[in-house]
């Protein structure tokens, strides 16, 4: 069987082996919270390259010190940090697989205990202090940080940038109208609620030469937040900056009852790619190789972004290719426990 699901695709000059991507999910493990990689690091990821994910994103690392969310997050605001990331990209590649970095600011959302900053003095609830509004300086120096860790992920050897922009985190703060009460340049009409975003993909296309990908929160589940319109309004401008892909999460703005199901944000990935004309990455209860082979043969999306069943089962890949009658390589250790 021609599965699309084991294809390969290839953005820019990368090329994955097949559309299975280990979604970046944050492990708060760095126990010494100086955002280093540690040995579970390692053994984490690299067990999903050998269970043959195409592409191994790593967890939200932080551009910032102050933007962590919490102090056991990872980091890459340091070159102290990049020998850490060396070793997890090189056990990646090690298995075939791809690696990837998820550059990240908490902004608001920050349960530090140093003064967060935000857009706007706008606390996320009541259990988050009320954080700083960033003056010009603040938002300088964030997209500076930015392009140093994108400049940090080459160096390590990563082949692709996911920007999260997602999730009620800052770049996400600056994009949503009700996060963002500012009335300078980065406030008011969604042109200028993007500007941040914009200035940021500049800054680290400067240090970084690979593909970018993009999360956003396609949906606030607010009626006075953006809506779907807006985001392929995004799509289609960031389409325009050279970023390969949107990864279609969503909620995490403000607080709000979400209600999930099996590929409860698949409609915006589909609207988004088909009317941006963008590639997307569908993410949130998928489960099945069934379920992801009709996303793909139906282009609907383009990757799929597998979370909590990775965690469950680093070898989600073989289950997958089980369902679709599909043969894929194993590890030559495990052939016995494959066949």
């Amino acid at each position: 069987m021609d599965t699309k699901l084991f294809s390969p695709i290839i953005f820019d000059n990368i090329e994955l082996k097949n559309r299975i991507v280990m979604s970046p999910m944050c492990m708060y493990s760095c126990h010494d919270q100086d955002g280093r990689v540690t040995p579970f690091h390692i053994t984490h990821y690299e067990s999903r390259a050998v269970g043959q994910a195409g592409l191994v994103i790593l967890e939200a690392s932080a551009v910032q010190p102050e933007g962590r969310i919490s102090y056991e997050d990872l980091g890459i605001w340091s070159d102290e940090q990049i020998d850490g990331l060396q070793q997890v990209t090189s056990r990646i590649h090690a298995h075939g697989a791809k690696a990837a970095i998820q550059l990240a600011h908490a902004g608001r959302k920050a349960n530090l205990s140093e003064t967060i900053h935000a857009p706007s003095p706008l606390p996320f609830n009541e259990q988050l202090p009320e954080p700083k509004e960033m003056a010009q300086d603040d938002i300088k120096n964030t997209i500076s940080a930015f392009r140093d860790a994108a400049r940090r992920a080459s160096e390590a050897n990563f082949d692709i940038i996911e920007i999260h922009a997602a999730h009620g985190y800052l770049i996400n703060q600056f994009l949503s109208p009700l996060t963002n009460t500012r009335d300078d340049q980065y406030g008011g009409d969604l042109h200028n609620r993007m500007r941040f975003l914009l200035e940021i993909i500049e800054a680290v296309q400067q240090t970084w030469n690979g593909p970018i990908f993009v999360r956003l929160s396609t949906a606030e589940y607010h009626e006075e937040g953006n809506q779907l319109s807006d985001i392929i309004d995004i799509s289609e401008v960031l389409k325009q900056k050279g970023i390969s892909l949107i990864d279609c999460s969503s909620g995490g703005v403000v607080p709000a009852r979400i209600k999930p199901y099996p590929g409860y944000q698949l409609p915006m990935a589909d609207q988004i790619r088909n009317q941006a004309e963008i590639s997307t990455g569908a993410v949130g209860l998928i489960t099945t190789g069934i379920q992801s082979e009709e996303i793909l043969q139906n282009n609907r999306a383009d990757l799929i972004f597998i979370g909590r069943q990775m965690l469950l089962n680093p070898y989600w890949a073989k289950q997958a290719a089980l369902e679709l009658n599909e043969t894929i390589d194993s590890p030559k250790q495990y052939e016995r426990g494959w066949q």
